[in-house]
């Protein structure tokens, strides 16, 4: 007999999480201006999300996506000063058994390990609390950077995907990356 879980009570005992320099919490109104301050950036914004350039874009924003549906979805603050600075957040596919990974950043702090450090512990979550068998993340085949990032997290190359979606106006290809809950064990063996 299969074990019964319980996806979203679990994701609700697990809303803050913490690492060492970071706090994994969720996100709110009282967000809005670290949001915007990375949001409004081009850079930052170009394969995520369309750039906010008005703070109440950033408010919608908060309601519609982190405040509506908050479970799986995180803020990343800063320990030392509490500045929300990014968001990550895992999408779990119940059925079966797997949950996609996205991320941003406020580009102030990139190369400096922070998405990496937050993943592993959302990864962790996924496979030793959430029962799951499989975590990936895709991204833009033109920013190779957040690749890297899933690199960081032992994530491997699965797939490229020809004129995925369009982004922005662009036809975009997608490249998968992905972790199995055996590749995890296999990583943090003692």
């Amino acid at each position: 007999m299969e074990m019964m879980i319980n996806y979203n009570l679990i994701l609700a005992k697990n809303q803050y999480l913490s690492t060492e320099r970071l706090l994994l919490r969720p996100v709110t109104l009282n967000d809005a201006e670290d949001m915007f301050e990375y949001a409004s950036d081009e850079e930052t914004a170009t394969y995520v999300f369309p750039v906010h350039y008005r703070i109440e874009d950033t408010e919608a924003s908060i309601a519609g996506y982190f405040i509506k549906d908050p479970l799986g979805k995180y803020g990343i603050e800063l320990k030392e000063n509490g500045k929300m600075i990014g968001s990550i957040d895992l999408r779990v596919d119940e059925t079966n058994r797997i949950a996609e990974i996205g991320y941003t950043l406020n580009k102030a702090y990139w190369g400096r390990g922070i998405v990496a450090e937050a993943g592993r512990t959302l990864i962790q979550l996924g496979f030793e609390k959430l029962n799951l068998v499989r975590v990936y993340a895709k991204y833009d085949i033109d920013n190779p950077n957040s690749g890297k990032v899933m690199d960081k997290l032992g994530m491997k190359e699965e797939g490229i995907i020809p004129n995925a979606r369009i982004s922005k106006g662009k036809i975009a290809t997608d490249v998968i990356k992905g972790i199995t809950v055996r590749d995890w064990e296999d990583m943090n063996k003692q």
